[in-house]
């Protein structure tokens, strides 16, 4: 299994994410504060897009660090990614 990484560098989570397709969202919680999404490809319905500026906002707020891999086993590009605390 490719070896997973752990940032909370703004420029490094929005370019691993931009180089996959991918656009910060949230879940959509009725006023209940967000949980943090990387949105690939076509927006998801469950899925509220945001601003870059709103998404750091709440991950600095809550203090999360971003969990990602870069490549698959097989060498692809990798999805894999997970909001966890610092």
């Amino acid at each position: 299994m490719s070896e997973s990484k752990t940032t909370t560098d703004h420029d490094e989570i929005r370019k691993w994410a931009e180089g996959r397709d991918g656009h910060p969202a949230m879940v959509d919680t009725k006023g209940q504060g967000g949980i943090l999404r990387i949105d690939f490809g076509e927006p998801e319905d469950s899925l509220k897009q945001i601003s870059w500026e709103e998404f750091f906002e709440i991950f600095d707020k809550n203090k999360l660090a971003f969990l990602y891999q870069d490549k698959t086993k097989d060498g692809g590009k990798s999805r894999f990614n997970k909001f966890v605390e610092r």
